[in-house]
């Protein structure tokens, strides 16, 4: 953590040419879609999760209400 914030303290201070500025922009917004692409991953994962439970319970209440019946 400390060596990322002094490297991007010594890119503030130091004068850059513009292609560097934009190669670390773009490092930047690689770093930012790996993020959100690991975010939508786990809601995807999350969503399966969720249908799963509700079908399994869903099934366990037609049981128990057709044991009742019987």
């Amino acid at each position: 953590m400390f060596k990322y914030m002094w490297t991007e303290l010594k890119t503030m201070i130091k004068t850059i040419t513009p292609a560097q500025a934009a190669t670390h922009e773009l490092l930047h917004a690689e770093h930012d879609l790996l993020k959100a692409e690991a975010g939508v991953e786990y809601a995807q994962a999350m969503v399966t999760c969720h249908k799963q439970r509700i079908k399994r319970l869903k099934a366990y209440l037609a049981l128990d209400e057709a044991k009742e019946l019987a």
